[in-house]
């Protein structure tokens, strides 16, 4: 029995230190040495402030803005240690087949034609009243950026053509013409809109 404990334990204490610390090392050596701003989130910088990550949707809702997939946040249930606000959101759960669901999206349609009356005719895409699993989606389906884009030009006194380049700039292809879908970071749109990112230039 001796002679088993000892091995058992001497392999638990191997496949800890090669698990728990010599991939978890080697894991993170590699990730910040060729993959640095994904290994730290994404961040997105600029002139020395820190305006948030491409990895999470934020919400906007003014007319100059792009807005992005509908959010289900709660800023009230959980604090840091400082008493601060901790974000925390989720999918709501409801069932596509509810009358609450259903009412939901009636509501946000009617708020998406009220914002956008020259889309009046335009069919809505439905990314843009409903929201996805994890609650903080950043991006959006080219087509839903297509649709705001007029009441983003007027808001702003530009063309649809001058939006339409910045969205264009932020949007990312199908990985290899194959794997997944075009869409449209809306955090890096609305900073480019806004004249912190580039908005034109590669």
């Amino acid at each position: 029995m001796k002679h088993i404990f000892a091995r058992a334990g001497g392999m638990l204490l191997a496949m800890t230190i090669l698990c728990g610390l010599v991939y978890t090392v080697a894991v993170t050596g590699v990730g910040q040495l060729l993959f640095p701003k994904q290994a730290n989130g994404s961040i997105i910088e600029a002139d020395g402030k820190t305006y948030g990550s491409a990895l999470l949707g934020q919400p906007f809702t003014d007319e100059g803005h792009l807005w992005g997939r509908i959010m289900n946040v709660d800023t009230t249930t959980f604090t840091d240690e400082n008493g601060n606000p901790v974000l925390y959101a989720w999918a709501s759960n409801l069932s596509p087949a509810s009358e609450e669901y259903d009412a939901l999206v009636a509501q946000r349609v009617d708020a998406l034609r009220k914002a956008n009356p020259d889309m009046a005719e335009a069919a809505i895409p439905v990314d843009l009243v409903t929201g996805s699993g994890s609650g903080l989606d950043p991006e959006i389906s080219p087509a839903a950026a297509a649709y705001q884009v007029s009441r983003i030009a007027q808001a702003r006194g530009m063309t649809e053509d001058e939006v339409q380049a910045v969205i264009d700039r932020y949007t990312t292809d199908r990985f290899l013409d194959i794997f997944g879908e075009a869409r449209v970071n809306v955090l890096r749109v609305n900073l480019a809109l806004d004249g912190i990112l580039e908005s034109t230039q590669a």
